[in-house]
């Protein structure tokens, strides 16, 4: 496993999704990634799982603090009382007494941004979380949440795969040292039957996939969490430390998101 760090902090560089793992079979495939060298669970009230996720981390041999574990607040619990419950309750599901990165889902049309990250930082101060971020946030919508919060936002979780472009996003986080979290980083199994992914990866020997993801976490201030059940799969998505993409494969890429290349390969130092 490799680890991005920003604020001191160190997160996997790859972590498991674990969106839609539900009941045991649910806890085996999380039970599985972490035998298999997982260190990041990513979980959220939404998913209906926290308890999924807390068992499988609990039957598991590895260590709890080796694992960082992250949860959401949903968008029906950002105002300041829901919030806190929502958190505290999160912890009570994952049997942990520390929630390692609590998220704002989604931004809520009605409840300030300000209320919400007002609760979670009394929530890092009681010791039920340790450190606070967004998901699904523009640059505006993160500015206004870093400006808010007394301590630093650590990640901004977006869709990201290499049909998104979010250059202007990366911009603004490798600039303030927040961390950019990939959610949905092979387009749903697209990226598995693309030909210039493909083509990229056999080179390697590797698969699209691979390559998607080596991509993502071969960019300064990004991790990726890729959703997967089956071990296969498992096996396939954390198996991108051993190769490097070359810069042109990189610039090949990330033509693929129709953003400004100039700036993409500014960014990534092209």
């Amino acid at each position: 496993m490799e680890y991005e760090t920003v604020r001191g902090v160190q997160v996997p560089a790859v972590g498991l999704g674990t969106y839609q793992l539900q009941g045991r079979a649910g806890i085996r495939a999380v039970k599985r990634a972490l035998d298999l060298g997982y260190r990041h669970l990513d979980t959220a009230e939404l998913y209906e799982n926290e308890t999924v996720v807390g068992t499988a981390l609990g039957e598991s041999s590895v260590d709890r603090e080796a694992v960082f574990l992250t949860t959401k607040v949903w968008k029906t619990n950002l105002a300041r009382d829901d919030a806190l419950a929502s958190g505290r309750r999160s912890a009570e599901k994952l049997g942990v007494d520390t929630i390692d990165l609590l998220l704002i889902h989604a931004p809520s049309g009605s409840v300030p941004i300000t209320e919400t990250i007002g609760a979670m930082n009394d929530l890092q101060s009681e010791g039920t979380v340790r450190h606070v971020g967004v998901s699904n946030f523009s640059v505006d919508q993160l500015r206004t949440a870093m400006e808010a919060s007394e301590t630093p936002i650590l990640t901004n979780q977006v869709e990201y795969s290499p049909y998104e472009d979010q250059s202007a996003l990366l911009e603004f986080c490798i600039e303030h040292d927040v961390l950019l979290t990939a959610y949905s980083p092979l387009a749903k199994g697209r990226v598995a039957k693309d030909g210039t992914l493909t083509e990229i990866g056999e080179r390697h020997g590797k698969t699209g996939a691979q390559v998607a993801l080596r991509w993502l976490v071969q960019q300064p201030k990004v991790v990726t969490i890729p959703k997967a059940g089956g071990e296969d799969h498992l096996r396939e998505n954390i198996d991108v430390f051993d190769f490097a993409l070359t810069d042109d494969e990189m610039t090949t890429v990330a033509e693929l998101g129709g953003g400004p290349i100039d700036r993409i390969r500014s960014l990534l130092n092209l």
